[in-house]
């Protein structure tokens, strides 16, 4: 009877030990990482292409304009009232404010990238939106093709 006591008090303690969360080693992260609400990939930390829009007292990011401009529109929302990460100043501007150029790399390989500068051959925010609506970007591999000429 006492080696099967020992042996219920031992697994008892095996079981309880491996489901315990204390000693396990696991953390809780310390920082909330920002992740799009389109593509549902995390922004690099240089938020290079990044762009981001308030809804409801909420700041949402995104990794790239052209995930911006979808989910936007897939939300009923209005893009205009976003901010994008500009190349050239290396700051959040108003999205309508900025100046455009396709053919750059970008996380999703939309394409476009922000200038808050005016640039030759640069498109505003409304030409932006409409092309990415209709799928004309660089992640289409005809456009890609036009655009880099091979």
């Amino acid at each position: 009877m006492k080696s099967f006591n020992l042996i219920l008090i031992l697994a008892l303690s095996f079981f309880s030990a491996c489901n315990s969360t204390q000693s396990s080693g696991a953390k809780e992260p310390k920082s909330k990482s920002r992740v799009c609400p389109k593509c549902h990939m995390e922004l690099d930390k240089s938020n290079t292409h990044s762009a981001s829009l308030a809804k409801n007292d909420t700041i949402y990011y995104f990794d790239d304009i052209g995930c911006l401009v979808l989910w936007s529109n897939e939300n009923g929302l209005d893009a205009k009232d976003a901010k994008v990460f500009t190349k050239d100043s290396a700051r959040y501007v108003d999205a309508p404010d900025a100046h455009y150029k396709i053919g750059e790399k970008t996380p999703m390989s939309y394409g476009f990238v922000a200038f808050e500068n005016s640039l030759d051959e640069t498109i505003d925010f409304d030409e932006v939106s409409i092309k990415i609506l209709r799928g004309e970007h660089m992640a289409n591999p005809k456009i890609r093709k036009q655009i880099l000429g091979y």
